[in-house]
């Protein structure tokens, strides 16, 4: 197994080989990975979170034709001579989706928000502004010319660049796409996943269990973060205690997917396997420890085409490196930038940390989703903590206590993690 990574000072200030700090094997996963190649053209309805490979631009300009911005009378401007007030011919009406005849000089027509702007008018005055006297229309106010007119493409040209690559699919960019005339995307094609659980005394959620049992909460719960539009799980398996039954299932994991991710069996005991399978395998370990409580051991590397990701056995730690180096890893093989965005956050309580490592703990945010309120430190395996939390803060390694006033990181817990 071929360690990329030389001896070199940890943020803690200890020398210990190969082991990173929190905030460069962040920065390094984000960067490991390069954007799967295939692409495929799918529909603006199946889009929804996968990740443009294509730019996408406007197919026509935006608005495509002059129209009325509201409910009221186009007319010509330069029609209104003199002082006020004005009483012009009414001359018809206009709705949204028909086209209106031109409209002669001095006369005015009802028209509806979105209609097309008749030749012959360039502004409309809205219906709150205006009298109707019969078959005339009463104006007291000079309106601007243009005024209440939106004018083809004021909103963008034709062939604009709408999206650009690496874009994820939101609603929003959904509703420019379609904005802009484009009905069809081109996208990545969907990262392909393996998830490997180790632990002979795992047992699935919700199983009968023995007393030297306990329940899978890594598989279900990895499975879940795993659960995204550009992602397939395309295999999920839990793996015997054996070295050869790891070697196995890491061939046929890293033949199959993308990504690798692994639970447990990366430390050096007796029964941790996943390790030196994965050196049977000419694994290359990019990043070989990082400095952080709750989240050790974990690795980072590659085995064969295949990104590996081996997380801690322990629930909070496996979630709390999935989220801070795997994600950042999934979303460079999506093509898309990483969405996981650090905030910089007031302290509101007082906070003691031990150090030498960086800790991560749960935290929730005041009223002004500026300041945050630190819980206490967490256990590795115990997941309750986080559930009410907003988010996590990232403690420096050096950082002997946080007062009040003080800033942190904050990760925000944002929709499905």
């Amino acid at each position: 197994m071929k360690d990329m990574t030389a001896e070199r000072d940890c943020s803690c200030g200890c020398t210990a080989s190969g082991s990173l700090g929190l905030n460069e094997a962040m920065a390094l996963s984000a960067r490991l990975a390069a954007p799967v190649p295939e692409v495929e053209e799918i529909t603006l309805s199946q889009a929804t979170g996968r990740v443009l490979a294509r730019t996408v631009c406007s197919a026509f300009p935006v608005p495509r034709f002059d129209n009325s911005a509201m409910d009221g009378f186009a007319l010509s401007s330069s029609a209104l001579e003199g002082a006020g007030p004005w009483e012009l011919p009414l001359a018809g009406r206009v709705a949204a989706g028909a086209s209106g005849a031109p409209v002669a000089f001095g006369n005015a027509v009802r028209i509806f928000t979105g209609a097309p702007l008749p030749n012959g008018t360039d502004t409309v005055v809205m219906q709150e502004h205006v009298v109707l006297v019969g078959d005339r229309v009463r104006i007291n106010q000079r309106p601007a010319k243009g005024a209440h007119v939106r004018r083809r493409g004021e909103e963008m040209a034709h062939g604009a660049e709408i999206l650009p690559v690496g874009c994820r699919m939101t609603p929003r960019a959904i509703a420019a796409a379609a904005s802009g005339g484009v009905g069809r995307v081109t996208v990545r094609r969907r990262v392909r996943v393996a998830l490997l659980n180790s632990g002979d005394e795992v047992r699935p959620a919700g199983a009968t269990l023995s007393d030297a049992q306990i329940p899978d909460v890594n598989g279900p719960m990895l499975a879940a973060l795993l659960s995204r539009p550009d992602t397939d799980l395309v295999m999920h398996r839990h793996v015997p205690d054996t070295l050869d039954a790891h070697l196995e299932a890491l061939a046929q994991a890293s033949a199959a997917a993308d990504l690798v991710v692994t639970t447990g069996g990366v430390s050096v005991g007796a029964e941790d396997h996943m390790r030196a399978a994965a050196a049977l395998l000419d694994a290359r370990i990019d990043i070989p420890s990082v400095t952080i409580k709750p989240g050790k051991p974990v690795v980072v590397g590659q085995i064969g085409a295949a990104r590996w990701l081996g997380l801690p056995g322990n629930p909070m730690s496996a979630y709390v490196t999935f989220v801070l180096l795997g994600l950042p890893l999934r979303d460079a093989l999506c093509g898309a930038p990483n969405a996981q965005r650090l905030h910089r956050v007031h302290v509101l309580n007082p906070v003691r940390h031990q150090p030498g490592r960086s800790e991560v703990r749960p935290a929730v945010l005041d009223a002004t989703g500026c300041s945050v309120t630190i819980g206490g430190p967490v256990h590795s395996g115990r997941m309750t903590p986080m559930v009410l939390a907003d988010g996590c803060v990232l403690i420096p390694a050096d950082a002997e206590a946080l007062s009040p006033g003080d800033m942190v990181d904050f990760l925000p817990f944002n929709q499905g993690i």
